[in-house]
């Protein structure tokens, strides 16, 4: 009989998976993670320990149901415009068929976001020829509005590749923006119908403090990072993130999809690993978060697992901070 999942456990343990973005898709969970695995490769700030490729979607009826592995989704393989490193994805509903978001590098060593479809939410999917143009950068969201409008969150500084596109072109020895300098924001951009292209230039979405003065390089405990997420709760739009070097994961709030967002505070305190990275979902009624750390490889960085927890709103929209090994 296979384990129950329980909270701050790793969801599944026979692979390594990580940055998880979960859905209700058909009346339960579906969690899409990267899936880390050994290779001989260097480790360093530009990421070539992260060699994944190809994605494990993982699936849950309800929590008092074990964690189904559905199986390879989409490997590398067979993504005609890819080189490596198909990092952290997203999935989304629309046009009653599965899409899958994803980047992956290009022939040219370029990070760019890919798309593949299907008609079940557990795959296997099928590879769009080519990545979207225009695209750029790492860590895929997105979010299917009430109205049915579909927006891609995206981007990811150092080995993710954003400081090198702050000009609208690649420029390879690119730096951010100096430490009293406005950091640089996730970029942003509404999917066309079919949700295969932009419907316009990605725009970089502004995260500013409660005074409206921009978040700067330096505050790294509030700047962004990389690993953007988008859901409502109660109208409001909630953009959460990763700040990469102080490693904990924080959130700011906004009226439009495309802010900009106001920081609130942190969501989550730093986890075993150097990276953090996670979704948020409502389910069943509650609230959940969906995360990753490396405690099942015992701290190895590019051997991740993904763990859910509650997260609880406050009467003011505020969300609580958690403390992921807290009794």
């Amino acid at each position: 009989m296979k384990k129950i999942v329980k909270p701050n456990e790793p969801l599944v343990e026979h692979i390594y998976t990580a940055d998880p973005s979960a859905h209700v898709f058909e009346g339960k969970l579906y969690i899409y993670p990267s899936h880390d695995i050994d290779h001989d490769g260097p480790t360093n700030d530009n990421g070539d320990q992260y060699a994944m490729e190809d994605y494990h979607i993982l699936s849950i009826d309800n929590f008092n149901s074990p964690c189904v592995d559905n199986g390879e989704a989409l490997h590398l393989r067979d993504v005609p415009w890819a080189s490596k490193q198909m990092w952290a994805p997203d999935a989304a509903f629309k046009n009653n068929k599965y899409y899958l978001f994803f980047p992956a590098r290009d022939k040219d060593d370029i990070f760019r976001i890919g798309v593949a479809t299907s008609s079940n939410p557990a795959g296997p999917f099928q590879a769009e020829e080519n990545y979207i143009p225009g695209s750029f950068s790492i860590d895929p969201a997105v979010l299917v509005d009430d109205d049915n409008r579909a927006y891609v969150y995206f981007g990811g500084l150092w080995g993710g590749q954003l400081e090198k596109w702050q000009t609208g072109t690649f420029i390879p020895d690119a730096e951010g923006p100096a430490p009293s300098e406005p950091a640089l924001g996730p970029m942003a951009a509404e999917l066309t119908e079919d949700m295969l292209s932009f419907k316009d230039k990605p725009q970089e979405i502004s995260i500013v403090d409660e005074d409206g003065k921009p978040i700067l390089a330096g505050d790294e405990e509030r700047r962004y990072f990389e690993g953007p997420w988008v859901h409502k709760y109660n109208g409001k739009y909630y953009l959460s993130y990763s700040t990469g070097t102080t490693h904990s994961i924080v959130y700011g709030i906004s009226e439009n999809p495309l802010g900009p967002y106001v920081f609130k505070g942190k969501i989550l305190s730093p986890v075993i690993g150097w990276t953090t990275h996670h979704s948020i979902v409502s389910f069943e009624d509650k609230w959940y978060l969906f995360y990753h750390d490396c405690s099942l490889s015992d701290g190895v960085d590019h051997k991740r697992c993904v763990k859910y927890t509650e997260l609880k709103y406050n009467e003011d929209g505020t969300i609580q901070t958690i403390d992921p090994y807290s009794k």
